[in-house]
């Protein structure tokens, strides 16, 4: 008998080691409670500085820039000259190229000389016409000549007068001809006195050198960069948002910045959403469509002195807030169908309650349900929690 029990018994431990080992083991669970306070939902992105008004100095015309004794930082004012530009010097010839340039030269000047003569030539011919109409015209008035014969040489002393100004016009091209060759030629020995003018590049406005383009001495084309110049203590931030954030901003939208390096946040206020977008490649190599943001920087001047060109600051931008509503944090929810809902810690069991989402921020929800402030809910809850399961809240919570 005694061993008919004891087998009963061992029977019935087994069992229950069974039992106990198939049985549903509570989930351990981070709690937190729904409290009433103030929301706010903003718009966060990075953004960078940029000044308001820069000066991109470039050359006005070609040629050898003296090197800049402007620095970066350095103040500058409106019309100091801060660049000279002087004439390109010329291609390198050889003596072959150098010597077809002098016989150019040579030939040009026999040119000259035989348009010289030709006038002379003209002038001549036009003198000897001339006398023979004066001598003409006095026989005619005695009638040893006919009126005909005497326009024929009238005739003749004009022919000849254009031939003597054609004449001196075939001249005055042969000589400048000659001249234009000579300055060639003064240009390839480096003595060409209009090389010696310099042209000045002046600031167009006052404010510091914020980058140099060129430094050295080197030969410039017309349009080239030279330098920027801007007034560092007007600067402005640029943010680029999705158009669907954009579009939640309005102009004097107040706004934070921070970590921009200074020890406190800056308050700015939203001047501009430019009013077309274009399309940005995210990192993970997406399309995305976004918007420039301006803002002005409201805080004192003496707060940022610090800020220059191009720095990266944290841009804040509040769009919804509220005070004394019902608050949970977001790793509560979880989707239902339509709504939202969470878990309520009742008695040591989840017990799930439906809940209306009005907004959210990276932190908090606001919800409206009819639970108190104080209700002890579920944080996180793990994706094979169902509703009346027992849960054992984590020590520490």
């Amino acid at each position: 008998m005694k061993q008919k029990l004891g087998l009963l018994a061992a029977a019935l431990l087994f069992l229950a080691v069974i039992a106990w080992a198939f049985y549903p083991k509570p989930f351990d669970v981070d709690v937190a409670e729904i409290h009433v306070g103030y929301f706010e939902r903003a718009i966060e992105d990075s953004g960078k500085t940029r000044l308001r008004d820069r000066y991109v100095v470039s050359a006005p015309v070609a040629g050898k820039l003296s090197r800049l004794t402007a620095r970066e930082g350095d103040l500058v004012q409106a019309g100091q000259v801060i660049a000279l530009l002087w004439p390109a010097p010329p291609p390198l010839l050889d003596t072959r190229r150098l010597q077809e340039q002098r016989e150019q030269v040579a030939a040009a000047e026999a040119t000259v000389a035989r348009a010289d003569t030709n006038v002379r030539k003209s002038a001549l011919v036009l003198s000897q016409a001339e006398a023979d109409l004066h001598r003409n015209e006095s026989l005619a008035t005695r009638g040893f000549l006919s009126p005909i014969q005497i326009e024929n040489n009238r005739l003749t002393v004009q022919q000849r007068q254009r031939e003597r100004e054609a004449a001196a016009q075939d001249a005055s091209a042969a000589r400048h001809q000659l001249a234009q060759l000579r300055i060639a030629l003064q240009r390839s020995h480096g003595d060409d006195p209009i090389a010696k003018q310099a042209v000045t590049v002046t600031a167009p406005s006052s404010g510091k050198v914020v980058k140099l383009r060129q430094q050295s001495e080197t030969v410039v084309a017309a349009g080239t960069n030279l330098m920027e110049v801007g007034d560092t203590k007007a600067i402005e931030v640029i943010v680029e948002l999705l158009t669907e954030d954009a579009a939640q901003i309005t102009t004097g939208a107040m706004a934070s910045l921070r970590n921009w390096g200074g020890p406190t946040a800056l308050q700015a206020r939203v001047r501009l959403v430019e009013p077309s977008a274009f399309t940005k490649i995210s990192a993970l190599g997406v399309e995305e469509q976004r918007v420039n943001v301006v803002l002005d920087i409201t805080s004192p001047p003496d707060t940022w002195h610090t800020l220059g060109d191009n720095y990266k600051v944290d841009v804040i931008i509040p769009v919804q807030s509220a005070t004394n509503v019902t608050l949970v944090p977001v790793g509560c929810l979880f989707p239902r169908g339509s709504r939202s809902a969470l878990f309520v810690i009742d008695h040591g069991r989840a017990r799930l309650e439906e809940v209306e989402l009005v907004a959210r921020n990276g932190r908090e929800a606001w919800i409206k349900t009819s639970l108190p402030a104080g209700t002890k809910i579920i944080a996180y809850p793990p994706a094979s929690l169902n509703h009346g399961d027992r849960v054992n809240v984590m020590r520490g919570h």
